[in-house]
């Protein structure tokens, strides 16, 4: 495993791991580190079956071209990335496969509250914006503001065809400076009724399908959407397993297995959705913490922070999970439990004298602590 955190869980199940200098959501990565990381992993397992990229390649389809061409690769490639992701070129693939898509431009605008600031290859909604009237900076774009609730249909390809898991509901957790932060999602038991209109969710899946195949994507992806009634409007594809991988794996088949399955042309045989009801959600530092006490973490708790790690005010201090007989109990649970974890915090800094650090000052693209992996 190589990534930016070492959490306690990601140790405790990982085989080797190999830490990656950098900050999740700065929009760039080290190359360098990159690469010679995941040449010490494959050489200290004596080779690898392939290489799975989480969130954070979105605007680096370069790197992972050179990720390929050390390592076989077990998702989307460089050219699926670069057509899904890079804003333009996306919206010009929607517009010809007739999939209604927000309108972007490069700015400026004349009126800013119609609009919304993103830059490419962000995700996880920290890095988005309210407008604001001038030039665009560098490496952002505008798209338009729709209405409705956000959605996302994640779903297998194996490049030809799709074969859809869930309709998940996706939350929000605003706070000043990131008025769109992901919160969580949510995926509904088998047997309540669908989040949106039957025929909505027949569209959605329908033109994920044209998309993967006009990109070539493969393995386990998401499709973010707007729905207001009958009316809906796909904002992007994520390309690559993400925070959703909590709420859909709980199925007897591992969904890492079936994704590599999806990844190397091999649609596997999708099993029937739970009973339970599944979310999960982000739970955010209330405030500074200069240094994680030890904690005994329960098992519903994911992304959980060493002792002694760093967590600044509203970053991801772990994510919490739930399941339940119904969608509201379980945003009902999702709830408690957070608030749960964040009097245990406290509770546990005050009876070992821990110090807070006083609030760290936050500016876009600039924050500091965790971030979302979204």
């Amino acid at each position: 495993m190589l990534d930016l955190f070492g959490d306690e869980d990601t140790l405790a199940l990982a085989e080797r791991h190999r830490p990656l200098p950098g900050r999740f959501g700065a929009g760039t990565r080290d190359r360098a580190g990159v690469l010679a990381g995941l040449d010490a992993l494959s050489n200290q397992a004596g080779g690898a079956l392939g290489i799975v990229l989480g969130s954070g390649f979105e605007g680096a389809p370069d790197l992972i071209a050179e990720i390929a061409a050390r390592h076989r690769l077990l998702g989307a490639g460089a050219e699926a990335v670069a057509a899904l992701k890079d804003p333009f070129r996306f919206a010009a693939l929607c517009q010809r496969l007739a999939i209604p898509h927000p309108m972007i431009t490069a700015g400026p605008v004349a009126k800013r509250e119609g609009w919304l600031l993103k830059r490419a290859g962000g995700c996880g909604g920290s890095h988005i914006r309210r407008s604001a009237v001038g030039a665009v900076p560098p490496g952002h774009y505008l798209q338009a503001r729709m209405p409705g609730r956000a959605f996302a249909l994640n779903f297998l390809s194996d490049g030809r065809r799709i074969a859809p898991l869930a309709l998940t509901e996706q939350w929000q957790a605003p706070s000043p400076l990131r008025p769109f932060r992901y919160a969580g999602a949510l995926a509904r038991g088998r047997d309540e009724a669908g989040p949106v209109p039957a025929a909505v969710a027949a569209e959605i899946a329908e033109a994920a399908a044209r998309l993967a195949r006009a990109a070539g994507l493969t393995g386990l992806a998401s499709a973010d959407c707007l729905v207001d009634g009958e009316r809906w409007w796909l904002l992007e594809i994520n390309p690559r397993p993400g925070a959703t991988l909590d709420v859909l794996d709980h199925r007897p088949t591992p969904l890492l297995i079936q994704h590599i399955e999806a990844a190397l042309g091999r649609m596997p045989a999708i099993e029937a959705a739970p009973m339970d009801a599944t979310g999960a959600e982000i739970c955010y530092a209330a405030r500074t913490c200069a240094a994680v006490p030890p904690l005994d973490w329960s098992d519903h708790l994911r992304d959980r922070p060493r002792a002694g790690s760093h967590v600044a005010r509203d970053a991801p201090l772990c994510t919490v999970t739930a399941s339940g007989p119904d969608a509201a109990a379980v945003k009902r649970e999702l709830r408690t439990r957070a608030e749960r974890v964040r009097a245990r915090l406290e509770e546990t800094e005050n009876s070992h004298e821990f110090q807070h650090d006083r609030a760290e000052s936050q500016r876009p693209g600039g924050a500091a602590g965790r971030e979302p992996r979204r």
